[in-house]
Order: C-alpha cells, then structure tokens, then sequence
C-alpha cells in the first residue's frame, strides 16, 4: 500500500502531523510520500520520507502516473480534488479536515468546499474534534467520514537533560503572529502574570514568513505598550529536532508552555512540550480536548476570566505537588491515546473501508 500526503507547505501543525503519521504507518508497512505545492521553513525537519514541492499540473500527473497511489490524501485544499482527478487519479482519494482557523472561518471554508468534496473525494477524515464534527454533520450529512486521534511517538520526541540557562520560570509560546493563535491574549496574559510573578521569563517560537506585516508590526507595539519588550526572547523557524531542548528547559525552569489559541483542530506544540515533560496552559480550544484534561494533564483556562486564569498558572507555577502528577499524568495520556500503533491500524482500516 502506497499513501501520498498532500497540502500547500510544510509548516505548522500539519508538517508535524505528517512526519509522525509516515513514520507510524511506515512501521505498519505502507509506504507514504508528502506532496507539498510551495517551499516552507519546516522542509528541513523532514528526514527519510520522500517529498516533494511543485505545483505545476505536468510534474503532479507525471508523480501519480509512476507511483500508483492506493490512496490521496488531500488536507485542506478542496479545489485540488477536482485538480487531482483532471489529471488522470482514479483511485482513492480522502479529503482532510485539519485547523481551519476560527469557528466562523472553518464554516466560509466548508461552504466553499463540500460540493467539491462530495463530486471528487470517496470520505472525509479529521481528528476528533467536536467543532469540526459538527461542520462535517452541517454541510457534508451522509457522507462517509472517518474520525480517529491524530499520532505522536514519545519514545522519539522526549526530554533532553540539558544546563540551565534561566534562573527564571519561562513561559513558552508558539504559533503564528494571526487573529486565532491570539498572540495578544498571550502578551496579555502574561502582563497580568507578572502582577503575581514579577520574574518571568518569556520564549516565543513563530515563523514570521507566515505572518503578515501589520501583524509584526502590532505585535512589536504590543510588547514595549505592555512594557515586555526586555524579557522576550523571539526565536524563528527553529528546526523541529532542537524544540525538545527548548521544551525540556522550559519544564526545568519551572515554568509552562501556554497556548492562547481561539480554536485548534489538534495543538502539536502542547503534545510536544508535554513529552519532554512540560506542563501547558491552554485556553479550551476544542482541539486540546483530546489529551489536555484540566488539573489532570494541564490546566485549561479561559481569558475573558483573566483573574482566574492567572490564578490557574500561579498554582502551576508555584504548587510543586500538583505540577509533577500533571506532567507524569499528561505524558501517560498522550503515549496511550495518541499510539502511533493505534493510528495506523485505524489508518489502514480507512484504507480498505473507504
């Protein structure tokens, strides 16, 4: 069996997704390849999967017409169903439901997209995500859909024992400089931290390819406005390997990686952070729901309660008891509910029943 992953760059949630998933699948005996259609600044994180980066049509029909594909999986980008038939591809094809921003955002997305899935695509597959289910149920009803968790493997991706360089708790934070990461939740959060907690050190990881001028340009007013400008410390497009050092010494420090997101389809740097035993914070941005139970694996809070959600890090931060069962407890729900084994027995099983 033969898989092609398909999606517009390598970047973000879904270039992680995709390295974890071939890998899985690999050790279950399927061959994947990625089909990205322009250069991203994760291309240098993909080790030992075959990938490529075009979007001209003859190069595409020339990749489906050598490789025989049992299936394509295309996330995100309905209008390259129809694209992918025109070319010549009868077998099957999947579309994929991953992060489509906020809630009103993914609505527009599946009005514009579920006639192009229901005329060219066999299923629909995305995780178990109850915003995205119930876009699924709205706009693409009887239609056959696959849901299962996404994968990680935490043997691979895990703590790294390494010197400290800060005397301070970090608060880490990664994303991109846009509306639904809300990085001014963030800076906001964190202003109304340092009331309680006055040395903070702050760990942003962003790719500012991504973001648009205005957003940069915002976000640097914020920080000195807020008077954060002097304890930030912004990193870019650090290559995927390096992020469990960055994890681990966030954990070590005493601190927590936060996530100030409006909605998530999943949240891989949590998963991440949480494998190389660093607690999170997240707002309950549905997606996190899979493997963030609050006080259990994390804390969830809510930012239009910002007394309490400080409260939330301030124990985290300062209750030693509770924030070692939160890493031991979330690393242990993670290695069983997001089983790279279990992903791709569900995987292949969608293969056959699609």
């Amino acid at each position: 069996m033969k898989v092609l992953f398909v999606y517009y760059l390598p970047s973000g949630g879904v270039e992680t997704l995709n390295r974890e998933r071939c890998l899985a699948l690999k050790e279950a005996g399927v061959s994947c390849e990625l089909l990205y259609m322009q250069q991203g600044s994760g291309y240098a994180n993909i080790r030992d999967i075959p990938v490529y980066v075009t979007n001209n049509d003859q190069e595409i029909k020339a990749l489906i017409e050598k490789n025989h594909y049992t299936l394509i999986m295309v996330c995100s980008d309905h209008l390259f169903l129809k694209r992918i038939r025109s070319l010549g591809y009868e077998g099957k094809l999947i579309y994929e439901i991953q992060g489509l921003g906020t809630m009103p955002e993914a609505e527009r997305w599946m009005q514009r997209a579920h006639r192009h899935v229901t005329t060219y695509a066999d299923a629909i597959f995305y995780p178990r995500t109850p915003h995205l289910a119930s876009l699924v149920e709205k706009y693409i009803p009887n239609f056959p859909v696959y849901s299962f968790h996404n994968c990680f493997d935490t043997n691979r991706f895990k703590y790294i024992n390494s010197p400290s360089i800060s005397s301070a708790p970090i608060i880490g934070w990664v994303g991109r400089l846009e509306s639904n990461k809300n990085w001014r939740g963030f800076l906001e959060y964190v202003f109304e931290l340092r009331k309680r907690q006055p040395n903070l050190v702050i760990w942003m990881f962003h790719d500012p390819t991504l973001a648009f001028t205005s957003e940069k340009e915002a976000f640097e007013t914020s920080c000195c406005e807020l008077g954060l400008n002097e304890i930030i410390t912004c990193y870019s497009n650090v290559p995927n390997i390096e992020m469990a050092k960055y994890f681990s010494m966030i954990g070590d420090s005493g601190g927590f990686l936060c996530s100030t997101s409006l909605v998530e389809g999943f949240g891989y740097a949590l998963v991440e952070a949480i494998s190389c035993h660093c607690p999170v914070v997240t707002t309950d941005s549905d997606g996190v729901r899979s493997f963030v139970l609050h006080n259990q694996s994390g804390k969830l809070i809510n930012l239009s309660d910002m007394s309490d959600a400080v409260n939330q890090g301030i124990d985290l931060l300062t209750n030693k008891t509770l924030r070692n069962a939160l890493k031991l407890q979330a690393k242990n729900h993670i290695a069983y509910n997001l089983d790279p084994k279990k992903y791709a027995s569900r995987f292949i099983d969608m293969m056959k029943n699609s």
